[in-house]
């Protein structure tokens, strides 16, 4: 049998072209990097696109927004890949404050003011000093290393569900929005696949993998020009209303209210504002990253119907230790996964507590700047790790240079593309700076659907190898794995049902706290399956278990210099660690 079976358990992916130290060539470099910046455009405008309108801002206030998150991911993910854990790991916006930022906007204070901009200026000011004050909270809990403390319960065998559903809890922004315009979605789908995976060995010149390396750019491109074709022909004339804002690629809005000149600056809104409640309920968001999308669509709604009548909403305030468990628990997954797909070693306690405090940092930075919304790792950009099969820091790195560039070159502007948010679902494209404008704003949003239905499905594999370090010939590994899939699944998949802004989950007791605690975290397919998978591996047959949950594999890597090879990937530049030793 031993003869037969030809693939052992391999600390690192084989067939990954460079490591997390390795660098391709400066071109090749560039265009990866622009590459990964086109990937997380689609959040960091969906985000502002549906919240800005709910404030009362205007197009203008928009595209400032938007330019300034960028602005702020890009320093936030330069930050991370040199002082946090170095991985090469992506920092953008995060669906994880929506919910308490639309408690902040539907705040009866901020309703009351009449003029719109007014509103708008006053609900950023909550909304920055509610990010400043949660921002201490991750800020204490990452550099006292209480998250690394905590993670000493984690194993192999608990790791793989809570890394694969970090990438299985986004399955609504996969083909369920892919299926609103199957016309071009599912072109695209079958387009990646086609193009990264079948065509990866096709050498079209000097024996380089442009199909395997750019398989992003070169499948938007042929799909974008095909659905502009559709538009023109008229397909779409006379179609309802979804399936034309779904589809169309004409439907920006060109404006032209972006300053000459506009370099983002902390404070650019005004002093921020201070709200004991509006802190609380964003405290809560720093934990929070994986509710965010169950409740997207739900709480889209009820921002538009914000467009047309001001109402009065008693938003609830999220407990903190929900959410901040919720949002480093998709941090740790989504660095678990990078590290593998960057052929690194399993960062230790020390470098994942360090990403914390830097994370928060990240979150403070949100409020200085006023990006209307906190920061966590972007997926989808881990995802694109695999399948470019590029796990270079130096990449990232360059990729947020792109976002500081353009946002910083959109000022120079008066040519702005915005999506115009209607109805759901959003369309969100890009925003760049003049020329760049015009193309990517008509990227219809099903395009980036297809593509996530490739990136986090590849998210969730690299979770679900860490079982490969595992006996899953053992009956007791095999029910913790399959009772922590299918209930980090199934449960949150029930509560979410219960959930809409008037009703407010499953859970409505009259102890508000006691309702968002328990609806938040059974509302979040991550911490569902941490729940289940460390409570059961940690307390069924532990110490005759230690070898079936791969506990011997796993030990070394729980302290930096548990392995050597530590201090290669993540030790920190500049010599600085004379000064910060890892403990």
């Amino acid at each position: 049998m031993a003869d037969i079976i030809s693939h052992p358990p391999m600390e690192q992916l084989q067939d990954l072209e460079y490591c997390i130290d390795s660098n391709p060539p400066w071109a090749e470099t560039v265009i990866l990097a622009f590459q990964n910046y086109i990937v997380m455009l689609g959040t960091s405008v969906m985000i502002p696109s549906l919240l800005v309108p709910a404030m009362g801002g205007s197009d203008g206030d928009k595209a400032r927004v938007i330019q300034t998150l960028l602005f702020v991911s890009g320093l936030n993910t330069l930050l991370q890949a040199l002082f946090g854990t170095r991985l090469p790991a992506v920092v953008g916006g995060s669906f994880a404050y929506v919910i308490p930022i639309a408690y902040i906007i539907s705040d009866s204070s901020l309703q009351r003011i009449t003029d719109h901009h007014e509103r708008f200026i006053q609900t950023m000011r909550a909304i920055q000093g509610a990010l400043i004050v949660a921002s201490s909270i991750q800020i204490i809990l990452g550099y006292s290393q209480v998250w690394g403390l905590f993670s000493r319960f984690f194993s192999p065998l608990g790791m793989a569900p809570v890394v694969g559903l970090v990438g299985l809890g986004l399955i609504q922004r996969g083909f369920p929005l892919l299926g609103q315009c199957v016309e071009i979605g599912l072109p695209m789908l079958l387009l990646v696949i086609g193009v990264s995976q079948y065509l990866k060995y096709v050498r079209l010149s000097r024996d380089f993998p442009i199909f395997e390396r750019f398989p992003v750019l070169i499948c938007i491109a042929i799909v974008w020009i095909y659905s502009v074709i559709l538009t023109a022909s008229g397909a779409y004339r006379g179609k309802p209303s979804l399936t034309q804002h779904s589809c169309r690629t004409d439907r920006a809005n060109l404006i032209s209210t972006a300053p000459w000149f506009k370099f983002p600056y902390p404070l650019q809104w005004g002093p921020p504002t201070f709200s004991a409640g509006h802190s609380f309920a964003m405290m809560s968001a720093v934990l929070v990253s994986m509710v965010e999308i169950f409740k997207f669509f739900t709480l889209l709604k009820f921002v538009l119907k914000q467009k047309k009548k001001l109402v009065e909403v008693t938003y609830f305030a999220l407990p903190t230790p929900c959410l901040m468990l919720n949002i480093m628990l998709q941090s740790t997954g989504a660095y678990k996964a990078a590290s593998r797909l960057a052929i690194a070693t399993p960062p230790p306690a020390y470098v994942l507590s360090r990403g914390i405090g830097w994370q928060g940092i990240g979150i403070l930075l949100d409020g200085l700047f006023g990006t209307g919304t906190g920061s966590t790792v972007s997926v989808e950009n881990v995802g694109l790790l695999g399948l470019t099969r590029v796990g270079s820091r130096r990449v990232v790195q360059l990729s947020a240079g792109f976002m500081i560039f353009f946002s910083i070159l959109g000022s120079y502007t008066k040519a702005w593309e915005i999506w115009e948010i209607i109805i759901s679902p959003v369309n969100p494209s890009c925003v760049l700076a003049g020329k760049f404008g015009a193309v990517f704003a008509s990227i219809p949003f099903t395009i980036f659907a297809a593509l996530y239905c490739v990136l986090f499905g590849l998210v969730a594999s690299v979770g679900l190898s860490f079982l490969q370090f595992t006996n899953m010939n053992s009956m007791r590994n095999l029910i913790i794995t399959g009772l922590s899939l299918f209930l980090g699944m199934s449960i949150p998949q029930f509560f979410n049902e219960y959930w809409n802004p008037s009703h407010r989950g499953l859970v409505h007791t009259n102890a508000g706290w006691f309702n968002a605690f328990l609806n938040t975290i059974f509302s979040s397919p991550a911490t569902v399956g941490l729940i289940v998978a460390v409570f059961l591996d940690n307390t069924l047959e532990v110490e005759k278990s230690k070898k079936d949950r791969g506990m011997p594999w796993w030990v070394k890597f729980r302290t930096f210099r548990g392995d050597n090879r530590n201090e290669e990937f993540y030790t920190l530049p500049f010599n600085l660690n004379r000064f910060f030793p890892p403990t």
